[in-house]
């Protein structure tokens, strides 16, 4: 079963699934609507069709009546026809050339303000009634006398108020579903997608066993996840010859450099020259670069922070280390603040958080000029744990900001100081292997390097913890 606990309304929302489902159901709802458009034009204009057809055949008759019998005649006919329907949707009304009614169901002529007229010679108006509009066709009769014949045109009002509602549903209800349906897919979805995430986050800390799960649903998301374990096969191969490799290389080099310093100093006792000790000095520096080197490779696999996983105290660590470099930091005319928050702990390894915030403190003192200032603050919010080391030396141009972490690299002005490159590589790949980042920042002047602990993205588990 997929783990849904950590699908929130917003990712919901934001999933590419729920939007595909939204566009789908506002493309339905779109042709629905255009649909029923067509409907309803059809609908509305054949039935105003018959209407004026209805009106036509009965003037042409009336007219006919009129030639035949004379005013008599009409007369009696339209109060038959009356009689036969009062409540009937027919409208008639004959009147003198004045404008006078002689007989109908309309008390007056309509006059021009109260009627619209279109093409055909039709007129439109309202009825007493209220929500009924007539449609009604004018006819000079001989004699100037004056017939109105037209219908109520209620019936094609209740279908068009119909048709309308019926639209507006159907786009409303379209779109629900479609909201709902997508909501239920991306939920779907998402669960597996964020199975996926978790995955990766726990590779990505060290655990190189992590495997997706494989649910037999025969979809690109299964395809995906089979891909992703050929993948994690592959990496895991690779990864574990690198650290095959390392492992021979520190039995096959190690041993013999520390050979080779043992043998200086045996020849440094006997012969006493100075150039002895430089290359003791420089045996020293080589063996110092390979542990470094040794020691980042483990700690990316994150092989030995799963072996010494415990609680640590920051607090008490951050003093630890301020008290270190205080004496070094005051012998060069430096000043150490710190600003330390108290009850902050931390589960994971004393040791390298300790060698990681030994070496941001080092750098500090390396490139802060006489005079100057190192703080060194311990904060712990609800968003993680932030560790600072802020200097005011000369800083870190933005564009090599990314290249300093990288192994080996150094800045020109930072070649004749003692040092591997290797220092931020270390923070930085403590600061993962905590849940954390490492940001290099401008602190003006100078460089503000920034530990974030248990606020790196996409981390399935968070290891840290602070106490209140």
């Amino acid at each position: 079963m997929w783990d849904t606990s950590f699908v929130y309304p917003k990712i919901l929302l934001r999933s590419s699934s729920f939007r595909l489902a939204l566009a789908y159901g506002t493309l339905f709802a779109a042709s629905a609507l255009a649909i029923l458009a067509f409907v309803y034009l059809a609908t509305t204009r054949y039935m105003q069709q018959q209407a004026d057809e209805t009106i036509e055949a009965e003037i042409q008759g009336l007219a006919e009546r009129y030639r035949l019998t004379g005013l008599s005649g009409l007369t009696s006919l339209i109060r038959q026809r009356l009689d036969r329907s009062p409540a009937g949707s027919s409208i008639y009304l004959l009147a003198d050339a004045e404008f006078n009614p002689l007989v109908g169901n309309l008390s007056r002529w309509p006059t021009a303000a109260d009627t619209v007229s279109d093409e055909g010679g039709f007129l439109n108006f309202d009825l007493r009634s209220p929500g009924h509009r007539a449609r009604a066709k004018p006819f000079l009769l001989a004699e100037g006398f004056r017939l109105l014949v037209g219908r109520d045109m209620y019936e094609l009002q209740s279908v068009r108020s119909l048709l309308l509602r019926t639209m507006a549903w159907s786009v409303a209800l379209t779109l629900a579903l479609a909201f709902v349906g997508g909501l239920v897919v991306s939920r779907s979805r998402l669960s597996r997608i964020a199975e996926i995430n978790k995955a990766i986050a726990e590779v990505m800390s060290g655990n190189l066993n992590r495997r997706i799960a494989i649910e037999p649903t025969g979809d690109d998301i299964e395809d995906l996840a089979v891909r992703l374990n050929q993948m994690l096969d592959e990496l895991e191969k690779l990864v574990e010859g690198v650290r095959r490799v390392s492992d021979a290389v520190a039995h096959d080099l190690r041993t013999p450099l520390a050979r080779l310093k043992t043998r200086l100093e045996r020849l440094l006792k006997t012969k006493g020259d100075p150039e002895i000790e430089v290359a003791i000095q420089e045996t020293d520096h080589l063996l110092a670069v390979f542990a470094a080197l040794l020691r980042i490779a483990r700690i990316e696999t994150g092989e030995r922070a799963r072996a010494v996983l415990a609680n640590v105290d920051l607090t008490s660590l951050v003093d630890d280390v301020a008290e270190l470099y205080a004496p070094l930091i005051e012998d060069a005319d430096k000043k150490l603040v710190l600003h330390n928050a108290p009850g902050v702990e931390v589960r994971g390894d004393r040791d390298m958080l300790f060698q990681a915030l030994v070496n941001l403190l080092d750098n500090a003192l390396k490139h802060t000029s006489r005079g100057g200032q190192i703080e060194v603050a311990l904060s712990s919010t609800g968003e993680g744990i932030e560790i600072v080391v802020a200097d005011d030396g000369p800083g870190i141009p933005i564009e090599e900001r990314s290249r300093v972490r990288e192994r080996f690299y150094r800045l020109d002005r930072s070649r004749t100081t003692a040092g591997a490159g290797l220092g931020l590589s270390l923070v930085e790949a403590v600061a993962k292997l905590h849940a954390g980042s490492l940001q290099l920042l401008d602190n003006a002047p100078g460089l503000r390097a920034v530990v974030r602990l248990g606020t790196r993205e996409g981390d399935g588990k968070n290891s840290l913890q602070s106490s209140p």
